[in-house]
């Protein structure tokens, strides 16, 4: 995406006017502003600025939510890191739901109107949290001359088709298996209504299904396709190792929140946006993706439990009738949202273990891309032993930060073990244990990126 023109310069100087100077030096500054693409923006630089702007990109905001601009995760965050001297910036993006081509051209709208109005950072970091994750990477990966590093926390950094992929496997094994007669479509979701009507009519079955052995098995088998977690919310019971009842109950609960967004009112605004449906589950096997799941285990057992066979539920599944995607409509999701792994810049990612929305494999979905590119060297992961979606403290995000600009400034990386981020952690604050710890993300379920060409859809 190219640069701004003069007039588009110009825009965005009558779009946040500029302070006098001394009010800049000697107090702290909050603006807000409207971009000439129609997204708001929001800064905030502190008087005592250390020359470092954190660039912010927030997470999905489904259509018809407000979309407010945010310029930090959180409002602790916000504070801790002011204190510290960063100034903080970010857009609303233009429009909500999947919009990574206007939040990319927004993103750097931002940074630039803050460069008019207070001159060009020292140092500039992009970073983000869950589908801002996305976008940081996609910034990184396209315009590395923008930013000196970036930090996705908890990112949807599998990528756009990877995504809908995997989005797609559970609701068609819970389809398959637990409501074969029902007009459920999966894709092809023509609006909002038709995709409420859909959720509605898998949601009602699937309720139904956990009240029994045979439906829990099942729930179980469908949860695996996607590697949700068995503890994935910080108000459930942290299960026991072989405590599966537990861990599908726990399951149950994230799968639901699946079939009620993601999976059907998300993915018809995606679908609308590039044309079509962009997944598919075509030459799948889904026997052979259940044992490469690290819930392989689980879903045996609560099949034995239950007296089905798992063997004929996968003989089902792998015989029922497939769907295809629309090949034009891939190859933008893929253009606009799938990453090719190459960095330039240094990338610190961190990512929650019990995280049942974006499950960590998505970690492992990106490594393998910035690996088969090249970059491995600029790539660092984090992981913190914490049950749900972007779960993180505001000292376990400093301490990444913090980890990332020592790596920016010494050209090597170091401190990126747990102990040490924990220690850094608890030099932002003691008074809560940080929780990295070492951890292997198991391989992501059907991974999709630019830089392996194996994994195009072929009609």
């Amino acid at each position: 995406m190219r640069r701004h023109s003069l007039v588009a310069l110009a825009a965005l100087l009558l779009a946040a006017p500029l302070a006098p100077a001394a009010e800049a030096a000697t107090t702290d500054t909050h603006v807000e502003g409207t971009l000439p693409s129609g997204a708001t923006y929001v800064m905030d630089r502190p008087a005592s600025w250390n020359g470092t702007v954190l660039l912010y990109s927030h997470g999905y905001n489904p259509a018809g939510v407000p979309n407010p601009a945010h310029d930090a995760p959180d409002d602790t965050t916000k504070s801790l890191l002011l204190k510290e001297g960063y100034a903080l910036i970010g857009s609303s993006y233009a429009s909500d739901g999947w919009a990574v081509t206007e939040a990319v051209p927004d993103q750097l709208a931002t940074l630039d109107a803050y460069t008019s109005r207070f001159g060009p950072a020292r140092r500039t970091i992009a970073w983000g949290t869950s589908y801002g994750g996305l976008v940081t990477s996609a910034i990184a990966e396209r315009h590395p001359d923008r930013i000196n590093g970036s930090l996705s926390m908890c990112g949807l950094l599998q990528g756009g088709v990877a995504n809908w992929n995997n989005t797609l496997d559970p609701v068609f094994a819970l389809k398959t298996l637990l409501a074969p007669g029902a007009d459920i479509p999966l894709t092809g979701l023509g609006s909002q209504a038709a995709a409420a009507r859909a959720a509605d009519t898998l949601a009602t079955a699937v309720t139904g299904a956990q009240n029994t052995a045979a439906g829990r098995a099942r729930i179980a088998l469908a949860s695996a396709l996607q590697d949700i977690p068995g503890w994935n919310d910080p108000s459930q019971t942290l299960p026991g190792p072989t405590d599966w009842d537990a861990q599908q109950a726990n399951q149950y609960q994230a799968l639901m929140l699946q079939v009620r967004f993601p999976a059907f009112s998300w993915r018809q605004e995606a679908e609308s946006r590039v044309g079509g449906n962009m997944s598919w589950n075509t030459g799948v096997d889904y026997a052979a993706m259940l044992h490469r799941s690290p819930l392989f285990k689980e879903v045996g057992e609560l099949y034995r439990e239950a007296g089905l066979s798992l063997r004929a539920d996968l003989g089902t599944l792998n015989h029922a009738p497939r769907i295809a995607a629309d090949a034009g409509a891939v190859a933008t999701m893929a253009r606009t949202s799938s990453f090719t792994g190459k960095l330039t810049k240094p990338q610190l990612t961190i990512h929650t273990t019990g995280d049942g929305l974006i499950p960590v494999p998505a970690e492992s979905a990106y490594r393998r891309a910035v690996t088969a590119a090249g970059s491995g060297p600029l790539l660092r992961q984090a992981f913190v032993d914490s049950a749900g979606h972007c779960n993180f403290s505001s000292a376990e995000q400093a301490a990444a930060l913090h980890t990332l600009e020592a790596r920016i400034a010494t050209g090597h990386w170091q401190g990126t073990d747990p102990a040490d981020l924990n220690a850094r952690a608890a030099q932002e604050d003691s008074s809560v244990p940080a929780r990295y710890v070492p951890y292997h993300p198991a391989p992501y379920p059907r991974p999709y990126d630019l830089a392996h060409p194996a994994d195009r859809y072929r009609p």
